[in-house]
């Protein structure tokens, strides 16, 4: 900085070049922005079905991981065959 306290050119562009116009300062402007989480919410929301699938793949996992580990498919461990 100058004696009168005012900006070099070159402080002003590297200033003017990291600010996002937000106000933020440069070190916060390089932050990744916030991800925004859908909220729990009864229904037929993007969030309930994000969960259901998230349950099915991990019961499909285990069906397969008891098959594997038994040597019987499913029917035949639950007795229906």
């Amino acid at each position: 900085m100058s004696k009168n306290d005012t900006p070099s050119p070159e402080t002003t562009t590297a200033t003017a070049d990291s600010n996002d116009g937000t106000g933020a300062s440069p070190s916060a402007a390089s932050s990744p922005p916030p991800v925004i989480q859908p909220e729990p919410a009864f229904g037929w929301t993007s969030y309930a079905e994000q969960v259901n699938g998230r349950f099915a793949m991990l019961g499909f996992f285990l069906l397969l991981t008891i098959e594997l580990l038994t040597g019987q498919d499913f029917f035949s461990w639950l007795g229906l065959r």
